[in-house]
């Protein structure tokens, strides 16, 4: 098999994002930008939203709609991408729109983009890199499935909404869990 082509493109802070052992890491994370294009998620990864470490919010892995792929962060960082998962988890984000520009509006929770055949192809190429590299690689999840929050919506604040859905109704589960190599996440797994 021949390696991916994978553009290194660090973040600015990625220096001050917590080191890790590659043996640890054990779950990989399906998220989708809910972004319009990799602009705006480079842009959106860039923004510190950790003042005491003056870090941001990233996933180590962006796959564009071409199936182009970008490192953000390196594996042996700790990402923040989801909630209590992250010492533990590689974050891989894939550009979809999601939800976007209504994330918190009730009326808009709707993910209809699906995802191409190249992005799909790509995230199954790098899964296969990342469980030769990662050797405790065991288990995959969406962003959905383990950050559970719920917090009110944007136009009505009686309604909770989930926080996360990605990567939503349209990501393939069946064929990437078919050809990944990985379990589905369980409760059982539970940090």
């Amino acid at each position: 098999m021949n390696p991916l082509m994978i553009r290194d493109w660090p973040l600015p802070y990625v220096e001050r994002l917590a080191e890790r052992q590659a043996d640890g890491i054990d779950l990989v994370v399906i998220h989708c930008t809910e972004l319009p294009d990799m602009a705006m998620a480079r842009e959106f990864g860039e923004r510190i939203q950790h003042p005491e470490s003056a870090t941001g919010n990233s996933g180590h892995y962006y796959i564009d709609r071409d199936g182009s792929i970008s490192r953000f962060v390196g594996e042996l960082r700790v990402a923040h991408h989801t909630f209590r998962f992250n010492p533990r988890s590689i974050g891989i984000e894939l550009v979809n729109l999601g939800r976007y520009p209504n994330w918190n509006d009730s009326r808009h929770q709707r993910m209809s983009e699906s995802y191409p055949e190249a992005q799909i192809e790509s995230l199954l190429g790098l899964l296969a890199q990342l469980r030769r590299a990662l050797p405790g690689l065991r288990w995959i999840a969406g962003h959905d499935a383990l950050d559970q929050r719920r917090e009110p919506a944007s136009d009505n604040p009686d309604l909770m909404l989930a926080r996360r859905l990605d990567p939503g109704p349209m990501f393939p589960w069946a064929r990437v869990l078919t050809e990944c190599g990985l379990a589905r996440w369980s409760d059982t797994a539970s940090p």
